[in-house]
């Protein structure tokens, strides 16, 4: 997350910072070099998905490790933990992280893409996934869109059709360990179909609502849907 006092600046940096990412051959991020992978980018090129389109969508490039991002940190103490399912819901639900994890678990294979161009191709990932929350909280008719809520203030807005499709996980382990603090620990949302700021790290709160509300970077200029495969990436 970056200073909300001058937010056209600093989109303005990102698209930048984006630019750049895209054109080069490594990206450094939080004083450390990802480099893209030719090989196993044009290997992508080449797949196609299930649904006919192809496996990597364009202007992305691969790396071969989750990048933290960036943003201001949330508290990681899982004795602080609480994850609230509320809004256009029967039943608001506000649950531990012990509780959350006596849900059904999911362990997920997906790929995410980043709007700063970098992808990672089959990440490993385990959570529950925000289907059985919805049924678990009574969600209703009238929700026609989720809110992730995460630190400080951070929201992102998905339709209800994108959120509640089956590979849409709150996700507590990444690789087979739990989540790094610099991935969002100690949850994350999961919502590999759209660029991954769709998916909130140290996320707080899940809200159902009748109306679209457009989320932290969505409102500084950011694309409300986020399709990567129509690149999505501004509005």
């Amino acid at each position: 997350m970056t200073d909300t006092s001058h937010p056209r600046a600093s989109l303005q940096q990102r698209r930048l910072f984006i630019k750049q990412a895209l054109a080069g051959s490594t990206l450094a991020v939080l004083g450390g070099l990802y480099y893209f992978s030719d090989s196993l980018t044009r290997e992508a090129q080449a797949q196609t998905r299930s649904d006919g389109r192809p496996r990597l969508p364009p202007g992305q490039r691969v790396i071969e490790r989750l990048k933290p991002m960036g943003g201001l940190a949330g508290d990681a103490r899982l004795s602080e933990f609480r994850l609230k399912i509320y809004g256009e819901v029967e039943r608001p639900l506000e649950l531990s992280f012990a509780e959350l994890l006596a849900l059904p678990q999911s362990d997920v294979v997906e790929d995410v893409h980043c709007v700063t161009g970098w992808s990672v191709l089959g990440a490993r990932f385990k959570g529950v996934s925000l289907t059985r929350l919805a049924e678990l909280a009574g969600i209703k008719e009238s929700a026609r869109h989720v809110v992730f809520e995460a630190a400080h203030g951070y929201t992102a807005n998905v339709p209800r059709k994108d959120a509640l499709k089956p590979n849409v996980h709150i996700i507590h382990q990444h690789a087979g360990a739990s989540l790094q603090q610099a991935h969002g620990a100690p949850v994350r949302a999961l919502v590999p179909e759209l660029y991954f700021w769709k998916s909130p790290k140290w996320l707080t709160g899940i809200r159902f609502t009748r109306t679209d509300e457009p989320g932290y970077w969505e409102t500084r200029g950011y694309h409300n849907h986020a399709d990567p495969w129509r690149e999505e990436r501004y509005s």
